[in-house]
């Protein structure tokens, strides 16, 4: 498996493009659903500049109902069978089940995107099991109740503390390769997102590459007031200010238009360091 060392780039935020293969994710549900679109939009997004696919079968909207074990695997594994075969980059797995992460890694995905921050300790023990990085990401409940009680101190400060307890547990379950993600909209008003994107640097001091997704979500419609399919121009300000102030990592679903806009970002970055 390979190491986030291996996979992120000195000077560069690395893009983590999403492919949802299910029928109700917010903003692109039902797009990707068939085998043959899904790969498709997959290797157009690597061609693109994606150094990672992120390959989702559950959709994490608010409210949204987990699916069984088999109704996962029956729309991903397929997915990542066809697609390790097809293209260059690594494929993450986006799931918050053990036995889904495990089967997807025995047909060649190489990362775990846990957006339960790998609370299951059986996640843990797949990851080791495979020695595959993980990406542990903060949500405040779950997709049922995220939204329903949103109550922080210090939003970072909270999540801080997170992140120190869910690492720790890594750590000692035998994980190397940790990112973490602080889950913007993952039970977080718009204001705990804007906070988040602007104090991303006090993250660094975990020691932890840092990832960041605010592709299309739904406080960049709250500010703007458009629906999620006009948030391009509100998703590329969020990215270039995540890539700013500090995230290693952006999970995007407009890649190439993201691209653009990180590659000035970053010749900024090198010249200011």
């Amino acid at each position: 498996m390979p190491r986030w060392t291996d996979i992120l780039k000195a000077n560069s935020t690395l893009i983590m493009g999403v492919l949802n293969v299910t029928p109700d994710s917010f903003s692109d549900g039902g797009r990707f659903l068939g085998i043959d679109a899904a790969i498709e939009h997959a290797t157009q997004m690597a061609r693109d500049g994606a150094g990672i696919i992120d390959v989702g079968g559950q959709s994490t909207r608010p409210g949204a109902k987990p699916l069984s074990v088999g109704e996962e695997l029956g729309r991903v594994k397929p997915v990542v069978e066809r697609l390790v075969r097809k293209i260059d980059v690594p494929i993450s797995i986006d799931t918050f089940q053990p036995e889904v992460a495990d089967e997807c890694l025995q047909a060649g995905a190489a990362i775990i995107n846990d957006v339960c921050g790998l609370r299951d300790p059986r996640m843990i023990a797949v990851a080791a099991r495979h020695q595959a990085p993980v990406v542990l990401m903060h949500m405040l409940g779950t997709p049922m109740t995220m939204q329903k009680e949103i109550n922080y101190q210090d939003v970072v400060e909270d999540l801080k503390t997170f992140f120190g307890q869910r690492t720790r547990a890594a750590a000692a379950g035998g994980l190397r390769e940790i990112m973490i993600d602080p889950g913007i909209g993952f039970g977080k008003t718009a204001d705990h997102n804007l906070q988040l994107l602007g104090r991303l640097a006090e993250f660094k001091e975990l020691g932890y590459p840092v990832l960041v997704g605010a592709s299309r979500k739904s406080f960049i419609g709250k500010i703007t007031g458009l629906p999620v399919e006009e948030r391009l121009e509100g998703t590329i300000a969020a990215t270039v200010a995540a890539a700013l102030n500090g995230a290693d990592a952006v999970r995007v679903h407009d890649v190439a238009e993201c691209k653009r806009a990180l590659l000035i970002t970053d010749a900024i970055k090198r010249r200011r360091s």
